[in-house]
């Protein structure tokens, strides 16, 4: 299960923070929001520079996978 519609839209880095970002907007508390926001904004400054297309395209299916697994840790707790 995916944690948004549209996930398997993504192809390009800059569709990956849009969709990262609207996955924070679904988190319980503000708190959380803030948390995942700051780590998805630092992961996108560090691999800003990657140009191989196969690492770009695995990046992404593992931050996919990364925020399907935090939205279904607090979809159970909440």
């Amino acid at each position: 299960m995916v944690p948004l519609p549209g996930a398997e839209l993504v192809h390009k880095p800059l569709q990956l923070y849009r969709y990262l970002l609207r996955c924070c907007k679904q988190l319980p508390n503000e708190n959380l929001q803030h948390h995942y926001k700051h780590a998805v904004r630092q992961s996108f400054r560090v691999h800003a520079d990657e140009d191989d297309s196969e690492r770009i395209q695995q990046i992404i299916k593992r931050a996919i996978e990364d925020a399907d697994w935090v939205m279904n840790k607090y979809k159970k707790k909440g």
